[in-house]
């Protein structure tokens, strides 16, 4: 009897343990079964997209320093630009830049009126008598504070630097002190103020900071209205020109010319090209230029030099064509389709740039016909983003049962 108790004991048991046992692969299996299948990827795909053949070769200047830029492109290069070396008139974009954005210049305003103190009028003499750059000035006239700007950006006045530092905030020293505080905010980490006109050697830059300057510059209105003139009216000094002898050429709208002894020639330049129907603005600096015909003739041909070839070099490239294979969507279960563009992806750039991509994939749930749309793929420059949806060309099929059940 205790046998045959023992036997029905042992054999519940192994019924209940084989109950569990299949209670709980049942439940696993449902478990696998239902759970979430986990996204297919873009294989395949190489970032940044790279445009085929070999960089341009720019005429640099056989000395000093200079960079090029294709504003929200990318560089096109740079020669000797690593040291901060003096820039005399450029650092006057910096001094406009801050005047402007403590006083902001609507379209056609002219602004307050600014006395001209004594101490502007000594300063013009004595740079006068120094032959240095200056503007007529008079004890008790007024100017505007666009024709200020215009007699430092157009005629390149030292004395109309003072000037705007000394209204904007009291001091030369403050308004130094402002000067250095923006060009931290504008991310020039190798640019060192000490005086608003430049005229101080100490008063230094690189041509990737100056690059980066320019392309602030150019984003105020009233800033790039008043460097694209060739000319202006004065109230003393009458008709002035400006130094940038090739405005207007090749392109070119701005943006400061400056010379000096320590500086020797030097040209911060901005031109708009359009390449293809794209529009393009090209950003440059040369630095430390000399030449037979004078340091300013030197620096703005070697710009315009720059200008001309960067524009050659630009072009308008397919990366993609319309149905060009972008990648493989490629399942975690071993099924994989190309896919490709639904339109075609064009970049304007040069031979030997890079350009960012990235792919944002949708939520899909296989299987997938072909054709189905599975995500975008953008292409960033600057402020152009191209979207092109991408689509399956053949069909992605699901996990078989034994994939879902083992995985």
């Amino acid at each position: 009897m205790a046998a045959d108790r023992s036997a029905r004991i042992k054999r519940r048991l192994v019924a209940v343990t084989v109950t569990v046992l299949v209670v709980a692969l049942a439940a696993g299996a449902g478990i696998q079964w239902f759970r979430p299948l986990p996204q297919p990827s873009i294989e395949g795909l190489t970032t940044p997209i790279r445009l085929v053949g070999n960089a341009p070769v720019l005429p640099w200047p056989s000395s000093g320093e200079a960079a090029v830029t294709v504003e929200g492109v990318g560089g096109l290069g740079q020669v000797r630009a690593s040291r901060p070396v003096p820039v005399a008139g450029l650092a006057s974009v910096l001094t406009a830049y801050v005047v402007l954005r403590d006083h902001p210049l609507a379209s056609g305003a002219v602004g307050p009126s600014i006395p001209v103190p004594p101490a502007t009028v000594a300063a013009y003499q004595a740079g006068r008598a120094l032959g240095e750059s200056e503007v007529a000035v008079v004890a008790g006239e007024s100017l505007t504070e666009l024709q200020a700007l215009e007699g430092l950006l157009v005629d390149s006045g030292n004395d109309i630097a003072t000037l705007l530092a000394d209204w904007d905030a009291g001091s030369i020293g403050a308004f130094v002190a402002k000067m250095n505080l923006a060009a931290s905010d504008l991310r020039l980490g190798s640019t060192h103020i000490t005086d608003p006109s430049g005229l101080d050697a100490a008063t230094t830059s690189t041509p990737a900071d100056l690059i980066r300057l320019g392309e602030a510059a150019m984003s105020v209105p009233a800033l790039r209205q008043i460097v694209e003139m060739g000319q202006a009216t004065l109230p003393q000094a009458g008709l002035v020109y400006n130094l940038d002898f090739d405005l207007g050429l090749d392109g070119i709208v701005g943006i400061e010319t400056g010379s000096d002894a320590a500086a020797s020639g030097c040209y911060l330049f901005a031109a708009q090209r359009s390449i293809g129907g794209t529009d393009a603005t090209v950003i440059g600096v040369v630095l430390g230029q000399t030449g037979p015909s004078g340091p300013n003739n030197a620096a703005v041909d070697a710009g315009d030099a720059l200008v001309r070839a960067s524009g050659s070099a630009l072009g308008v490239h397919t990366v993609i064509p319309a149905g060009g294979v972008v990648g493989r969507l490629a399942a975690p279960w071993g099924a994989s389709t190309p896919v490709t563009a639904s339109a075609e992806v064009t970049v304007l750039g040069w031979p030997g740039l890079s350009v960012p991509a990235s792919v944002h994939l949708d939520a899909l749930a296989a299987p997938l016909p072909a054709g189905t749309a599975v995500g975008v793929l953008r292409v960033r420059q600057g402020r152009r983003v191209t979207h092109v949806v991408l689509r399956t060309s053949n069909p992605l099929s699901g996990p078989s049962a034994w994939w879902r059940l083992t995985r």
